[in-house]
């Protein structure tokens, strides 16, 4: 394994044996990392398949090369909850259907640098949080693993021993507060 811990720049047979030699050493090691942190088994494979493939392409040397795996996957698991998190927000905004409410969510989505946009991002964020810890902990708890986590209400009901039904009422609950002080700051910017 020694030979395995530093990648060669250019693609030669040994290059391609250590880099056979790293997916077989770390491929069970890194699937389970990444299965306990993604909701599901596609995702951890996609998971896995994008940090070898990032191994694949890398042209520098690699002096820790767990280390490097590990902190791939760990930026790859937060790409993909990322990538999720639009539509975690959506329900936020359907108590209205105006224009007004895409150009909000348009605003949110953004990734650009511009200031104005990076302000109201993080307002919001700022804002989502502090409601997030003026709920119930049994509300927050059933929205944050269903909402944002993406774990099936069946999965959190199997390993909590709540009822489905207990964890969907918990959670409306509280969709209607966040709705509620999304809504005021919503309001408060737009009049502004």
């Amino acid at each position: 394994m020694a030979q395995a811990e530093t990648i060669q720049v250019q693609m030669t047979d040994s290059k391609a044996n250590s880099i056979t030699a790293i997916v077989k050493d770390y491929r069970r090691r890194l699937l389970g990392f990444i299965r306990k942190r993604v909701s599901n088994e596609a995702d951890a494979e996609d998971i896995l398949q994008d940090v070898f493939y990032q191994l694949l392409g890398n042209k520098e040397p690699i002096d820790q090369v767990a280390s490097w795996l590990f902190t791939v996957a760990r930026n790859k698991i937060i790409d993909n909850k990322r990538k999720k998190q639009p539509e975690a927000t959506d329900f936020l905004f359907s108590y209205t259907e105006d224009a007004e409410t895409g150009e909000w969510m348009d605003i949110l989505m953004d990734d650009s640098s511009n200031p104005e946009t990076v302000y109201l991002r993080s307002l919001f964020q700022e804002t989502l949080k502090e409601a997030l810890n003026e709920l119930p902990e049994e509300q927050k708890q059933a929205f944050v693993l269903n909402e944002l986590d993406g774990i099936p209400f069946k999965q959190i009901s199997d390993e909590t021993r709540i009822p489905v039904n207990t964890l969907i009422s918990r959670k409306r609950y509280a969709v209607l507060y966040l709705r509620e002080k999304l809504a005021v700051l919503h309001d408060a910017l737009k009049n502004y």
